[in-house]
């Protein structure tokens, strides 16, 4: 199940209807202004088009990115209050669209260590899961790079997170190819890439990964830098790759593409070049990648979106 994260601008139904034009089978998308604390509630008539749309095509599994202002680890109280409100907002955002899975990044300690970080980190998921009982969204901790003071670059930080959750049948994890490179798992491999997913599936747990985001890496193993890139054009590579998407216990799990928006030199979206990749490696076939000098500067984590 390929998916890319895509842009909300016009409608919150204009990425199903991108997502359609790709050919995906499901779709990532923020439901608000992601560098804003604040957003004015769904209108009806958007939310029943969304409803609509998503119907239409089958799209069951879809994800949300949550907002890049939250930071639940935070040890300025103020933030912290302001993280765990937005958040909040995004699982009742994400119930009111059917969206199943809420992507949250893990928060930065912000010099105060890596235990205090957690601590906190785990007092403000429970909050957040405590005013939202009665929500459906599974949350998503995604794995970082291990950039600045960020947590979850271990599998052993999410592993600590999930087991101190008391409602942690609401929490998952979604894993992305460039973070855990980043942060010094070795998946440079198909080898290196099974053993790091035995790795995940021993400390954090098999049944846990509920999404995936396949991004290459503009920086190498170790680096702790996060920069996408296009699939098979950087330091991941294309066996890692390979492996995820000839495993049957993947195939129904969301598989998105945070790689960088636009027209490759051939005319080509971006999107549809690396979804051709994916789809290959799945059904076993080569794959040659075209020695186009691309992505001078350093791409997002996921493409601005604002609504």
């Amino acid at each position: 199940m390929f998916g890319s994260h895509l842009s909300i601008a016009g409608g919150l139904h204009q990425a199903l209807l991108a997502a359609e034009a790709l050919h995906l089978q499901t779709v990532q998308i923020f439901t608000r202004n992601q560098r804003q604390w604040t957003a004015p509630p769904f209108r009806q008539d958007a939310v029943l088009q969304f409803h609509s749309e998503a119907s239409r095509l089958g799209f069951g599994q879809i994800v949300a990115h949550d907002s890049y202002l939250i930071n639940l680890a935070a040890g300025d109280a103020s933030l912290r209050r302001r993280s765990i409100a937005a958040l909040a907002g995004e699982l009742e955002r994400c119930d009111q669209l059917g969206v199943g899975f809420l992507v949250t990044h893990g928060g930065a300690h912000g010099g105060a260590g890596e235990t205090a970080g957690l601590r906190r980190m785990i007092d403000s998921l429970e909050r957040v899961l405590k005013q939202t009982a009665s929500r459906n969204a599974i949350l998503c901790l995604e794995t970082t790079a291990g950039q600045g003071t960020a947590l979850g670059w271990k599998f052993e930080h999410l592993r600590a997170i999930i087991e101190a959750v008391r409602a942690e049948h609401r929490l998952g994890v979604c894993l992305d190819t460039c973070h855990i490179l980043a942060a010094g798992y070795d998946i440079t491999t198909e080898r290196g890439m099974a053993a790091t997913l035995r790795q995940f599936d021993r400390i954090v747990g098999r049944d846990r990964l509920r999404v995936l985001h396949l991004n290459d890496s503009l920086k190498p193993r170790g680096s702790r830098v996060d920069r996408h890139a296009h699939i098979g054009r950087g330091y991941v590579g294309l066996p890692a790759f390979s492996y995820i998407c000839r495993q049957k216990r993947f195939a129904a799990i969301p598989k998105i593409l945070e790689t960088p928006k636009g027209f490759a030199p051939n005319g080509r979206l971006w999107d549809q070049i690396n979804l051709d990749i994916l789809e290959k490696l799945a059904a076993g076939k080569p794959v040659r990648i075209r020695s186009w000098r691309v992505e001078k500067g350093p791409a997002r984590s996921a493409p601005a979106d604002v609504p």
